[in-house]
């Protein structure tokens, strides 16, 4: 009984696996994928990594003192300061020392301040590249699922004409042995199927392309089976005004980020720069002891390791100003490069504000466009549908020619095709317009 229970849980399990590997996969659980396993975004949390520690590292040096422990071993030969008497003497000597020190630096020009806003800086500096990142990789993971939805969609209509081809072929070869239909037009219609095929093959080898290009983007196992929900529905219009759309993508893209905090380190390095002309004054203290002997000489009496540990000891402490007064100009130099990285950080800023606008109004252009030619691509193979449909009619009851059946069945299928690939320009320049309005691409329905 209870092997049987084991059985049924074991093919319960086996079966909720399989139907767990057989689910498709829409859009948004693509760019996931594709996130979690690119190489780009291992390296940018690695990048992170190191960020995190160079802002622990400057904290430390900020608010911390630096403190060392050192020891030493050494015998003296010949001619040495014997350090019972401070006179000099012939004798071997065996020297043991400890000593212990710790320092704080008390100012600096604040440039260990500044060192900290800098790491603080390039640590949102990395989290902004960190997203711009996983945005690329979402759009691009975007641009070939819907570049593999238009060629798996494609396919299912040239299946169906191929169907259609097929049909119609059988009736024409039925119709001229019967008398009604001369062997031109069978002719034709095998020509009509032979076309269609060849479509419906292309097709299939380039949707097969477009998935192979979408594994790759997606970092997913070429030999492994995907399966992938290509919905197609129209996205919900957004109306914004397009100064409103400059605004937002200004303050939210991570581009523009990126910008502003490169010249906001630009002009702290600058700071750090300058206050290197400040005097520095520092803090030091330290305590140290020693331990000395005469190996193998009896006329020196032997104090015990205790006793000198102990009456050896020193202490001291030290407050130290140091004021720069000439370093051959490397100061002056580093105040001038400094200065030009911010013009050229703010030319950047600048530039990068500039390109955004720009492509804010492409975006809208280009996405208005797209919907108006949907919109028109719809009408057109609405009405191709409907005009096929009758030619198909017409054919069967001979009131035209194959010619021109064929002619109407390839001007169908053109307005079909025109038809999806402007749906899918439509969703996408969609999708870049609401990334500029501050909405991710994976967060997009």
């Amino acid at each position: 009984m209870n092997y049987c229970k084991f059985t049924i849980m074991a093919l319960w399990m086996l079966g909720a696996e399989t139907m767990l590997a057989q689910t498709r996969m829409t859009l948004r659980q693509c760019m996931e994928y594709a996130i979690s396993n690119s190489t780009k975004m291992r390296i940018s949390q690695a990048d992170r990594e190191d960020e995190r520690i160079l802002r622990r590292e400057a904290i430390m040096q900020v608010f911390t003192p630096s403190v060392q422990a050192q020891t030493n071993i050494y015998n003296q030969y010949g001619r040495n300061l014997d350090p019972e008497t401070n006179t000099y003497n012939t004798v071997t000597t065996f020297h043991n020392g400890y000593s212990l020190s710790a320092g704080i630096t008390l100012f600096d020009g604040f440039r260990a301040i500044n060192n900290l806003r800098i790491a603080k800086t390039t640590q949102k500096l990395g989290v902004s590249k960190e997203e711009e990142t996983r945005d690329q990789i979402c759009l691009a993971t975007m641009e070939a699922f819907y570049n593999y939805a238009y060629y798996h969609q494609l396919e299912a209509v040239l299946e169906k004409q191929v169907e259609t081809s097929e049909k119609a072929l059988e009736r024409a070869r039925r119709e001229e042995q019967l008398g009604r239909k001369g062997h031109a037009d069978v002719v034709q219609m095998e020509s009509e199927l032979a076309q269609k095929r060849y479509q419906f093959i292309n097709t299939a080898n380039m949707k097969e392309d477009a998935f192979i290009t979408l594994k790759d983007v997606m970092f997913w196992p070429m030999t492994e089976e995907l399966l992938i929900d290509p919905e197609t529905k129209e996205p919900a219009s957004m109306l914004v005004a397009t100064d409103d759309l400059i605004l937002t993508a200004k303050a939210t893209q991570p581009s523009a980020r990126i910008a502003q905090l490169n010249l906001k380190n630009a002009e702290i390095n600058l700071k750090s720069a300058r206050g290197a002309y400040s005097p520095t004054l520092g803090l030091y203290a330290g305590w140290s002891t020693s331990y000395y002997t005469y190996p193998g000489n009896n006329n020196y009496k032997k104090i015990p390791f205790k006793d000198q540990f102990k009456n050896n000891a020193g202490e001291y402490i030290q407050l130290q100003l140091s004021i720069p007064i000439f370093d051959r100009f490397e100061r002056r130099t580093r105040v001038s490069q400094r200065k030009h990285d911010v013009t050229r950080a703010m030319a950047n800023y600048d530039q990068k504000m500039r390109d955004i606008e720009n492509e804010v109004y492409r975006a809208v252009a280009d996405r208005d466009g797209a919907q108006a030619s949907f919109y028109q691509a719809d009408k057109l193979s609405n009405v191709q549908e409907e005009a096929f449909n009758l030619s198909l009619k017409q054919y069967e009851l001979g009131l035209i020619s194959a010619i021109e059946y064929q002619t109407a069945s390839q001007t169908y299928l053109n307005a079909k095709a025109e038809r999806l690939n402007s749906l899918l320009k439509w969703k996408l320049k969609d999708a870049v317009v609401r990334y500029y309005n501050g909405e991710a691409y994976i967060n997009q329905d």
